[in-house]
């Protein structure tokens, strides 16, 4: 399956910035959400690192490459247009989504090829790589996230919203 979609985050509507944040969470906390789906994906390329057998590497590669799809297309149709919204960081949003395009690009690749062929495992390797530096630069002291929770944007709104399309999006795929 080859993922051709090109993401424009500036120019889709922001999740409902100017809300005050509750103080009782009804919806899933959207930071905690993005974080728990890193910790997946990590495990899971762990899980890849230490596989032997093709069939396995087979199962954990469609594995990774099916969450990071989900995953990212989350950040970019909702959560990366509301934190420029809330924080204004081009910049920091920018690299955020030529990080996304570069994954998408080997993504695309990997799901091309079996294991096996020449470069399979560098690929998911470097695949690995490019998602670790991914989730730290969003994850970090200062990090789009910690951006988000300072913001005045309302993330049980937000929440909800990346829940419902997560949910969405794992039934497509």
């Amino acid at each position: 399956m080859v993922i051709a979609k090109q993401t424009e985050t500036r120019k889709k509507p922001p999740a409902k910035v100017a809300a005050k944040k509750r103080v009782g969470r009804r919806s899933p906390d959207p930071i905690a959400l993005l974080e728990a789906d890193h910790r997946d994906v990590e495990k899971m390329f762990k899980a890849f690192e230490s596989a032997r057998r093709e069939e396995r590497k087979a199962v954990l590669a469609a594995k990774v490459c099916k969450a990071l799809r989900v995953h990212t297309e989350i950040e970019e149709e909702i959560f990366y247009p509301a934190f420029l919204e809330a924080t204004g960081e081009e910049d920091m949003n920018d690299e955020a989504v030529i990080a996304h395009d570069v994954a998408r690009k080997l993504i695309a690749e990997i799901e091309e090829m079996s294991p096996g062929e020449d470069f399979y495992d560098a690929k998911m390797k470097v695949l690995s790589e490019i998602i670790a530096h991914h989730v730290e630069e969003e994850e970090e002291r200062g990090g789009m996230f910690a951006r988000m929770r300072k913001s005045s944007i309302d993330l049980d709104v937000l929440g909800g919203e990346m829940a419902a399309r997560k949910k969405e999006l794992m039934q497509e795929h």
